[in-house]
Formats: C-alpha cells, structure tokens, sequence
C-alpha cells in the first residue's frame, strides 16, 4: 500500500473550507435575526450563537467519536472510542495523522464541527420569539448528540454507517446512497426538527391574526450573501480535495442558487403579484440546500433545473404553514426539509452517471427514497421524545406577558434598537 503523505494544498483547501462553513453560523444569525420581529431580532441570533458554543465543545469531546468513532450496529459511533480526540490528532510515531486525503485528521474535525454546529442552528428559526434560552442551549447538546452525530454516522462514516457509501443498505439494494454534502444529515435532519419543535412549541400569541414582518430586509439579504458565500466550503470542501470535483460542486452550487432565486420569483410573481427581496434572499438558501446533496452527482445543466424546482417549490411550500396551523416562523420546514427532500430524491432521477433520466434504472431513485425516509422518520421521533421530555422538565415557552413585551428584554435585558418594541 502507498504511503500516504502531507498533501499541502488539499489541507489549505481543508482549512479554508471549514472558515467559510464556521462563517455560515453567523451568517445564519443575520439571516434569522432581519426575518425576526424588531423585539426579538438579538435573541434570534443568540440561538445561532448558543448554538456554536455547545456544539463546538461537545463536538470535541464525543461528537467526532460518535460520528466517525467505532461503529454501533451502524447507527452510531462509540462515544468512548475517541473521546476528547483521543488517538485521533497523532499517530503512533507522534506525527499528526493523516486521512486519506493526505489531510491531517484534526483538520477533518474542524471542517465536521462546522457541519453540526450550523445543522443544529438552522432549528431555531422555527421557534422564534417563544422559547427559553435555556431549554434551547439544553436542546442544541442533547439534539446534536442524539439525532446529529448519529445521523451523520449513519451516513457519512464508511463503510459502517448503515446508509453509507458500501455500507449494508447500499448492499442490500446493489446501490451507493449520495448525500454529498448534507441533504440528509443536515437539511432533512434540521427541517423535521424544526417541524416536530413547531408543534410541540405551539405559535406565537397573535399568528394568523397580526403582522408578524422581517424587521430588517437588508439584514435578511446580507445574511443569505454570507451564507451563500460559506456554502461554497460546504459543497466544495466536502470534495476533500482541490480538485475538479470541487470545481463542479461549486459551479453546481452557483448555478443551482442562481436558478432557484429565478424559480422563487417566478412563482412569487404569478401568486401574489410581486417579486420581493426577501424572496429572492429565501430562493438563495432554498437553492443552496437543494444541491447540497447533488453537487458532485449533477451536472450543472441538471443543477440548473434542480435549482429552479426547489426554488418554485418552497416559494409555494412556505405559505403551507398557515394553511395547516403550525407557527414554522421563519420557514425552516418551508425552505430546508422541502428542498432537501427535493435535492436528496432528485439525484435519483438526475444524476449524471446512475440517474433514471440517464439511463441508470430506479436503484439510485429507490435508495435516495429510502434515506430520505429514513432520515424523516429518525429524525422525527428522536426530536419529539427530546422536545416533549424538556417542556415536561424546564418548560419551553416565556411568560406570554413577556412574549408580548418583548424576548429580547425580558430574557436578555437588551433591545437590538433603541425605541423600537416590535
């Protein structure tokens, strides 16, 4: 076997990856917090941030060890196996060890952290303005070490993970699952979490019945052009390498943005009459977590059209809400469980060498199904043990006095703007 050496570049790439996924937690904070009434736009942002300081810590001590550690009948690693990092920084000689890649395996972890740290962020949005901040700092650790690091075992750690690339339900159906980035240990993940939160949460006082609008749209375009900007470390970082693969995953990534800003504003215009900033900022994001799982599998004609389906697909799919009573209040059930439901399954149908449109059968289609549904079922019943085990324990809503006053001063004695209480 070939020994396998530093690979400078590849580890620059690394580094710079995990940089623009970090950024994109922040980028999240901006994003959620214009969408966010005026009185509660600083404590939106302090669950994306709350949200990286746990996460971040407890990645470290038994998140890398219970995604990628020793496996567990294929749903989830030892928690004890490297724990803390344990034997994961060096190898024997003392050396920094290396992935396959030529990587250092600590610069795997950072990049993997920022996986889980954004995930368990995207959840917030739907809760916005109702919940303690301390049920949800307890939620983001307790979430991500019993649904994240799981589902990310499941199907990123190879070849154990039960819906991983060689794993045992690629073997049972003779084909490999693609998730290349996160369509289902990210999107799908984050998206039926913010659903079974919404119903278990309840609405806000006065949904349906007063204006509940973006305090600040400029905030809102801003944070989806950072989130646009971390992605291409999202999507082209999990190439592993500077290489063509990247490449096509970050062109892939444009396009498929580009078209599902189209898509929304087609459909935005048809419905209501007009095209609006925030939904060209929401067809960034719908278009960014549709090819998320697709962008090394298509080509970018056929991202194109993803894009452009997912874009017009959510545009629809966040009004649903209000139709079927449930307060997703930023539409992350709208935006990231559809359109990673959209770009998981689509693979089957366009992906350049096993898509049914390609002349690859119904073995890529029928495996993307499954892990779609696999994760939505997983997902929804580990999320909903936590959620109603937590409003039986510490109780999720405020006062709905302070509710009304606003969370912004009553949970953190603070208000984003002077003079405003909405």
């Amino acid at each position: 076997m070939e020994e396998v050496v530093l690979n400078f570049g590849s580890t620059a790439w690394m580094l710079v990856s995990a940089s623009l996924v970090l950024l994109m937690t922040p980028g999240l904070a901006l994003f959620y917090g214009g969408m966010s009434r005026g009185k509660s736009v600083l404590n939106m942002m302090m669950m994306s941030f709350g949200a990286l300081a746990v996460v971040g810590v407890i990645y470290v001590l038994w998140g890398w060890s219970m995604s990628y550690g020793e496996s567990v009948g294929g749903i989830v690693g030892n928690p004890f196996d490297q724990f803390g990092l344990a034997g994961t920084i060096y190898d024997e000689a003392g050396e920094f060890a290396l992935d396959g890649f030529g990587v250092p395996l600590i610069v795997g972890v950072g990049f993997q952290a920022t996986f889980a740290i954004i995930t368990v962020a995207l959840i917030s949005g739907a809760i916005a303005d109702r919940v303690k901040f301390s049920t949800w700092m307890v939620f983001a650790g307790i979430w991500a070490t019993l649904c994240y690091f799981p589902m990310a075992h499941m199907v990123w750690a190879l070849p154990a993970g039960l819906l991983s690339i060689d794993g045992p339900l690629a073997t049972a159906i003779g084909t490999n699952p693609i998730d290349f980035a996160g369509g289902t240990v990210v999107h799908i993940n984050a998206g039926m979490a913010g659903l079974v939160l919404a119903l278990v949460v309840g609405k806000r006082k006065g949904f349906g019945k007063e204006p509940m609008k973006p305090n600040s749209l400029p905030l809102v375009m801003l944070g989806a052009a950072l989130l646009w900007f971390g992605w291409f470390g999202f999507n082209g970082g999990s190439a592993f390498e500077a290489n063509g693969l990247a490449g096509l995953a970050w062109v892939n990534t444009t396009v498929a943005t580009c078209a599902a800003v189209l898509g929304w504003l087609v459909a935005e215009k048809i419905r209501n009459g007009k095209a609006t900033s925030l939904g060209a900022a929401s067809g960034v994001v719908a278009g960014l977590v549709a090819i998320t799982p697709a962008a090394g599998a298509l080509s970018p004609v056929t991202s194109i059209i993803l894009g452009a389906i997912a874009g017009a697909a959510c545009a629809l799919a966040v009004s649903l809400k209000y139709k079927l009573g449930f307060d997703d209040s930023l539409d992350v059930v709208g935006v990231h469980l559809v359109a990673g439901l959209i770009g998981t399954v689509a693979i089957g149908f366009l992906a350049t060498d096993t898509g049914l449109f390609f002349g690859g059968g119904a073995g890529q289609l029928v495996v993307q199904v499954i892990i779609a549904l696999v994760a939505v079922v997983f997902t929804g019943i580990v999320t909903t043990v936590i959620a109603l085990a937590l409003k039986a324990t510490m109780g999720w809503r405020i006062p709905e006095e302070d509710e009304v006053t606003g969370i912004d001063q009553t949970v953190h004695a603070e208000r984003a703007y002077e003079g405003i209480a909405s």
